[in-house]
């Protein structure tokens, strides 16, 4: 029978089973993104920022007579240092305040809980500029809110306290798309909510006292970031038909017979190759590689749930030890700008593509972090890009909306060298601001002009969908190109140029006087030429500029200035 008191071995084994349960339902929480496109990663970004807090609780010398002050030490500098993207960013927050709250105790109680619930409210809702309801701060609100009505009510049964905590949560969670519209037309929950609420119970199961393997892999809490070369990857695309090796168990629902068997291997070697299916009574192991695997899952859905699903891009993963040569040079450059004399101004930059980067480069940056939309670097990452850089101050690009949060929270434990987050959430706005920067004057007038000239960028990226949908009153099919700009979908259609163009109309205006094309990893010179004669033949006063960016999954970035 659990206790009605919880001492740091208890709370130790309930944040890693609560780290278990986000991490096996990390692809979940990814498919809630609202956008239908192929980087949907809070679920993504949330595991990795407590694994890499369970990876510190793990390490703790004994784990039978841990102290609360060490494991809360381990919890919240773990996922601080771990954080990626704003999902990451708010629920390392959370912890943070959470353990402020119980690390006096050696045994906590339900007023205790209740004061650190509402702690770990108030410093999260604190992390965040400009706060918005429907999301994982509302849902961790609810719950607080719960928690503190339930203790001044007297509440002695703990077990009844987090059950009854966890469904209020629940609760508020499937009022988020009534508070955001953007859900409610995408038909979802929100995702950094959803991500919380498992966090939640899978705490409350190793409370119940469930059977859990509380074991955290070495690797936990990392994130290889990879980049290729446009040519490199060219050639490996050529070596490789099907991109992405698909594996996941299937949890059958029904009887699965011979002939279904024989259907769904059928159906697997119309999309791929690779196959192996192998049926065990009320499970199907499933391997495949295939360029969809969102076809091999969905067929796979009609037979049960899934479960260990994973994905590997293989084409990423041909050009890996490139990538490791390529960041082992970057690396050891750095450290021989270090011993050069110390700058007054540095630049890190966010970026992914290798025309894009050469670019940043190109433009004075020091350091580049490899990733952005498809892959938020850590707090940690900001952390040791800013030590290579050898300079009094230090101008931070992060160049997507989802790592500006990391870049602030790196910002605040750095004491040694004064650190400027331009909030730059796009690529182009990046380089629009390192552009606007002049040595010759102030950082203050130099950081106020950057700051006003990425406001004058409108920014519009193509890509495809990953899934049926609606949004912004826009009807969106699987595998439909998409046009994104900085505050929706511009354009849809299963024609990439149409799309393109029509989303450049949507960003054009009287006041634009340049274009610029950035094209990605998958486009040709040839598409992308014939993209730039397009556009200059509609909008001749306006100065057009075609690069090579690089950039995966994106085939067009676009900015209009």
């Amino acid at each position: 029978m659990a206790s009605n008191i919880i001492d740091a071995k208890m709370m130790a084994k309930m944040f890693l089973a609560g780290a278990k349960n986000l991490e096996r339902k990390k692809e979940w929480i990814n498919e809630l993104n609202v956008f239908p496109v192929p980087d949907g990663d809070t679920g993504t970004n949330m595991t990795l920022t407590i694994m890499s807090a369970a990876k510190e609780v793990a390490t703790l010398n004994d784990m039978d007579d841990v102290d609360m002050p060490a494991l809360c030490k381990a919890i919240s500098s773990g996922s601080l240092r771990g954080a990626r993207g704003n999902s990451g960013v708010i629920l390392s927050q959370l912890f943070r305040g959470f353990t402020k709250g119980v690390k006096e105790y050696q045994e906590i109680t339900i007023p205790i809980l209740a004061d650190a619930f509402e702690k770990a409210v108030e410093t999260a809702y604190k992390a965040v500029m400009k706060p918005k309801e429907g999301t994982i701060l509302t849902v961790a609100r609810g719950g607080a809110e719960k928690a503190r009505e339930l203790a001044d009510a007297g509440v002695e049964d703990l077990s009844e306290f987090l059950n009854q905590v966890i469904l209020y949560a629940d609760e508020v969670l499937s009022k988020t798309p009534e508070m955001l519209p953007v859900l409610k037309q995408a038909g979802v929950v929100d995702s950094g909510g959803q991500g919380l609420l498992q966090v939640l119970k899978g705490a409350y199961d190793a409370y119940l006292g469930k059977e859990i393997d509380f074991s955290i892999p070495a690797e936990a809490g990392a994130h290889v970031q990879k980049t290729v070369s446009g040519n490199m990857e060219a050639q490996a695309n050529a070596d490789i038909k099907y991109g992405y090796c698909t594996e996941f168990i299937i949890m059958l629902n029904k009887v699965f017979n011979i002939k279904m068997e024989m259907d769904f291997k059928e159906y697997l070697e119309s999309i791929g190759d690779s196959i192996v299916v192998v049926a065990d009574d009320d499970v199907v192991k499933v391997h495949v590689h295939t360029n969809d695997p969102g076809l091999a899952i969905q067929k796979a859905l009609k037979y049960g749930a899934l479960s260990n699903m994973k994905i590997d891009n293989m084409r990423l993963e041909h050009q890996e030890k490139l990538f490791k040569m390529s960041q082992k040079e970057t690396e050891e450059a750095s450290v021989r700008k270090a011993d050069e004399p110390k700058k007054e101004v540095g630049f890190i930059a966010v970026s992914v593509g290798d025309g894009i980067n050469e670019i940043f480069t190109g433009l004075g940056v020091d350091y580049i972090i490899e990733g952005g939309q498809t892959m938020n670097p850590s707090t940690e990452d900001m952390l040791n890009a800013i030590a290579q850089v050898n300079a009094e101050t230090i101008y931070i690009l992060p160049n997507n909306k989802n790592i500006i949060l990391a870049a602030n929270q790196a910002q605040s434990l750095v004491k040694d060298k004064k650190i400027i987050v331009i909030p730059t959430k796009t690529v182009p706005q990046g380089i629009t601001a390192i552009i606007n920067y002049v040595p010759d004057i102030s950082i203050e007038d130099n950081t106020e002009t950057m700051m006003a000239e990425i406001k004058n960028v409108s920014t519009g990226q193509v890509t495809y969908a990953v899934r049926d949908t609606m949004i912004d009153d826009k009807e969106i099919k699987q595998g439909d190109f998409m046009g994104i700009g900085d505050k929706g979908i511009l354009s849809v259609g299963n024609a990439m140029l149409d799309v393109t163009l029509g989303m450049i109309d949507e960003m054009v205006n009287d006041d634009i006087e340049l274009i610029s094309i950035y094209y990605g990893s998958d486009i040709s010179q040839e598409d992308a030429e014939m993209l730039r004669d397009e556009v200059e033949k509609k909008y001749g006063s306006c100065d057009i500029e075609l690069q090579y960016g690089g950039q995966p999954i994106y085939y067009y970035i676009v900015s209009a200035e």
